[in-house]
């Protein structure tokens, strides 16, 4: 299946719930003219494991770790932008890379509490 790329480039809540990505629009959540169903029905859900590349090009994006930690799960990759749109910095997994993630479980193998 070809993975889809996803780019925000307005103030969005992105979560996780049941494996799908969930993407809510802050003027929607404090709107308080608005009802729960509305509300409800402009909150959009994407498989986690359809998503290949998520681009946060918006300083008021909020992602949660569980969102974050899903996304690398499936080998997704997360791409930030400045405030001139430009890619800042990328967030890959690392489990592909062996001598990687020996050197992190070598790393914090001591910071572990038992």
């Amino acid at each position: 299946m070809i993975k889809k790329t996803l780019c925000f480039s307005n103030p969005t809540y992105l979560s996780l719930r049941d494996a799908q990505l969930v993407i809510k629009l802050p003027e929607v959540e404090k709107t308080g003219s608005l009802t729960v169903a509305f509300k409800k029905a402009n909150e959009v859900t994407r498989p986690i494991e359809d998503i290949g590349v998520v681009v946060l090009d918006h300083k008021q994006i909020t992602i949660t770790q569980g969102a974050l930690e899903a996304l690398l799960e499936n080998n997704s990759a997360v791409i930030t932008c400045d405030s001139n749109y430009m890619p800042m910095g990328l967030l890959l997994p690392l489990v592909g890379n062996t001598t990687q993630s020996e050197r992190f479980h070598e790393m914090f193998l001591p910071l572990q509490r038992y």
